[in-house]
């Protein structure tokens, strides 16, 4: 098996991870949406990464002492940028659901993910083929991205006459879109601390854990904003005791979440070393397109579109499809990169 296959079966596990990681929030229903984040936030990122990272990283002080320390900083901004749009994350799907928050952020993320690295790392290369077929894709993506708020407008509107609430979708399609461009700090973080990965070989890393040098800062630095805003929230709404209703289930929902997303995101990590020096720029957009399919399929099997008739769907499919095709045009670009 050759190392960028390895790589593309490793993105799909990691894809259907990564989109899963949200659904068992619907079941921690003697929790407020913050009980649950909250629990997630010190699972995911502050108790395991540490814990990871310390096992498989050797001499790690002396990694951080002998990296550039604007590249840490860098890397912390990433994971506070990244934090913020994890915030947003669990609020749209909170308002519109896993199908379309999944769609919106993952496009946006797809897209700004893929070209900004091309544009910091390879400006040369923006007037080439290359260049010429990342702008494509993203143009595809941002036609995806509108394609979905529509049949997302649509949708609520279905539910709303069936069920007689009234919900205002908007809020919920902006936070996606933001968060979509936050969520690529987290492929900026490992684009642009490749020092921090290198440090970590030379004191004796592994190929395939080094880049849990870059991981435990980014991700440390990211539960800040998710602290911050829970603790917000459980005290505006009088939620902490909440944690004494939830039964053990709802602590180890909590922790399979964790698992599952920090799982997808050194997966992610391991892929880009098997796709070799453009890894960021191929993998990213196929990491986004397997969880934009992947959540989709979660939607329509627990129910997020029952009822909204099949306009609203047909419209979610052909966004969806535009997405895919935007990603998979950027992926394509890689034959251009030596």
């Amino acid at each position: 098996m050759t190392s960028t296959i390895l790589g593309m079966l490793t993105l799909v596990i990691a894809g259907v991870m990564n989109a899963s990681f949200p659904l068992p929030m619907k079941y921690t229903g003697r929790w407020a949406w913050e009980n649950t984040w909250l629990a997630w936030t010190f699972f995911a990122l502050i108790l395991l990464p540490p814990i990871l990272t310390v096992s498989t990283v050797p001499q790690l002080g002396q990694v951080y002492h002998a990296s550039p320390a604007g590249i840490l900083l860098e890397v912390i901004f990433f994971g506070a940028g990244w934090g913020v749009a994890q915030v947003f994350f669990g609020l749209a799907v909170d308002a519109i659901g896993i199908a379309l928050t999944f769609s919106l952020v993952l496009g946006t993320s797809a897209a700004v993910g893929a070209l900004v690295p091309l544009l910091k790392l390879h400006p040369e290369r923006l007037n080439t083929p290359a260049g010429h077929g990342v702008l494509i894709g993203v143009a595809l993506v941002i036609a995806g991205v509108l394609v979905c708020a529509i049949a997302g407008r649509q949708r609520e509107n279905a539910l709303n006459l069936h069920s007689g609430l009234k919900r205002n979708t908007t809020l919920g399609l902006m936070l996606a879109i933001l968060c979509g461009f936050g969520a690529s700090f987290v492929n900026f973080g490992l684009a642009f601390g490749a020092p921090l990965i290198h440090a970590a070989r030379s004191f004796g890393a592994n190929e395939l854990n080094a880049s849990n040098a870059v991981w435990m800062p980014l991700m440390l630095a990211g539960a800040v904003p998710n602290l911050l805003y829970c603790f917000w929230l459980l005290t505006k709404n009088r939620t902490g005791h909440q944690f004494r209703n939830g039964r053990a289930s709802h602590w180890a929902l909590a922790f399979a979440m964790a698992v599952l997303w920090l799982g997808s995101t050194l997966l992610y990590g391991v892929a880009t070393v098997h796709l070799g020096a453009w890894g960021p720029i191929l993998g990213w957009p196929l990491f986004m397109s397997l969880i934009v399919i992947t959540a989709s399929l979660i939607g329509m099997f627990t129910g997020e579109w029952r009822n909204s008739g099949a306009l609203p769907l047909r419209i979610q499919w052909a966004g969806v499809s535009l997405l895919v095709l935007a990603v998979f045009i950027l992926a394509s670009t890689s034959r251009y990169f030596s």
